[in-house]
């Protein structure tokens, strides 16, 4: 994990409210880690629901398994084990086994069913993970688990990451107010396809767990999927959310579908929390010093455009020259006209933090070096391009590679 914090870091920190009917504790089991928490417990009351969507690697982790078959049993859950330092990822049976002995571990400390026990595993993959380290643990983290310790909990996942992440949000749901919390960890083998390596989220809301999965499958297309920090799909990555229905008791309806009319303000405040985790992940970049935007805008389908703006953000080229404050279009357009989609050069238009540089297939007349260099110095860039054939857009997070990133993960296993 680095030590120097992010110079993209969010200044305002949320304080995070009590999500009715979830606990919290966090442990150091000595995993990978030395002189840190790396194990954390998130508990919930007897008819919560859970949805989750997750990795779409053909390796997926041994977690990733478990949890897809846990869903699949009514959606039920009372518990969450999440791991930093071993992402229990490529370790064949012993990774199923030491899955299993996690969760019998924890549901003997919950006096739960271990179906209703999710897990998820972060860090290193290839390493056999010793589930033995949870036994004693999660019996003294199930008796210490409190209602509000959110940061500690966000902490406890981080790997690369510099800063904990986290969010919320409070919203009507009928007579009452409800809250959505959440946090998620993420720095390098980021290119997310259904989640980000790590994220949950927890609402005291009454919704059922096919409704809660239908909220969050569209809710990860514009958040999560939508960020990438090296194009590298993670084996682990996994969104859980955990709805509590305490609300109920005060006036929150109970909610069965996600079309529901009801929801609509409680859906707009979700996929916000998302959102505001998935710019975390971005902001969080290994070795990071500029928080990207990508705009395609005039793409042939939104579709299109997404691929068009993955193709930059992913760009090695591109993202140096962002490193390098070098408003290098030349490499704007490459990405352009590799990504296999639609795309007229003679239409193209580029710009930089709403600079115009390119239009028409070549450099804008009026055109001033100067004044791109000092917009390239901004922390936070955006590039737009307009491809003048349709009325698909889309929008895609990332961030700068740096040398930084190369040390990072030069050093990762070491």
């Amino acid at each position: 994990m680095s030590t120097a914090v992010s110079p993209l870091a969010p200044t305002d920190v949320p304080d995070m409210p009590v999500v009715d009917g979830v606990k919290l504790a966090t442990a150091a089991a000595g995993i990978r880690y030395k002189g840190r928490t790396d194990v954390l417990l998130a508990m919930m009351d007897p008819g919560t629901t859970v949805a989750g969507v997750f990795t779409k690697s053909k390796c997926p982790s041994a977690p990733v398994e478990w949890c897809r078959s846990k869903l699949s049993g009514g959606g039920k859950a009372r518990a969450l084990v999440v791991n930093s330092g071993n992402a229990n990822a490529f370790t064949g049976k012993s990774g199923r086994q030491a899955t299993a002995l996690t969760a019998q571990i924890a549901a003997k400390a919950l006096r739960c069913g271990v179906g209703e026990v999710f897990l998820a595993s972060t860090g290193v993959i290839g390493e056999p993970l010793d589930a033995t380290k949870f036994d004693g643990v999660l019996g003294s983290l199930a008796e210490q688990a409190v209602s509000g310790e959110w940061m500690e909990a966000a902490r406890a996942i981080m790997t690369t990451d510099t800063f904990p992440k986290v969010a919320t949000a409070r919203v009507k749901l009928g007579k009452a107010t409800v809250t959505i919390n959440g946090m998620a960890k993420g720095a390098g083998m980021i290119a997310p396809d259904m989640a980000t390596m790590l994220s949950f989220i927890f609402t005291d809301a009454p919704i059922s767990a096919g409704a809660l999965q239908s909220l969050l499958k569209a809710g990860v297309d514009d958040t999560f999927n939508a960020v990438t920090i090296d194009g590298d799909t993670s084996t682990s990555d996994t969104l859980l959310a955990f709805a509590t229905g305490a609300a109920a008791a005060h006036g929150a309806p109970k909610i069965s579908r996600a079309s529901d009319p009801r929801l609509k303000a409680f859906t707009k405040a979700f996929h916000a929390v998302l959102a505001d985790l998935a710019e975390q992940v971005a902001r969080d970049g290994e070795g990071a010093r500029k928080l990207v935007e990508i705009v395609v805008e005039g793409a042939t389908t939104k579709a299109s455009a997404r691929r068009i703006a993955m193709s930059i953000a992913n760009s090695p080229l591109v993202k140096t020259a962002i490193a390098g404050e070098d408003a290098n279009w030349g490499r704007v357009v490459m990405a352009v006209g590799k990504a296999g989609e639609p795309a007229n050069r003679d239409k193209l238009a580029i710009s930089f933090n709403g600079i115009r540089v390119a239009k028409s297939g070549a450099r804008d007349p009026s055109y001033d070096e100067a004044e791109v260099s000092a917009a390239m110095k901004n922390p936070k860039i955006q590039i737009k391009v307009g491809l003048g054939l349709g009325k698909g857009r889309d929008r895609v997070l990332t961030c700068d590679l740096t040398k930084e990133y190369v040390a990072i993960n030069g050093d990762y296993r070491s």
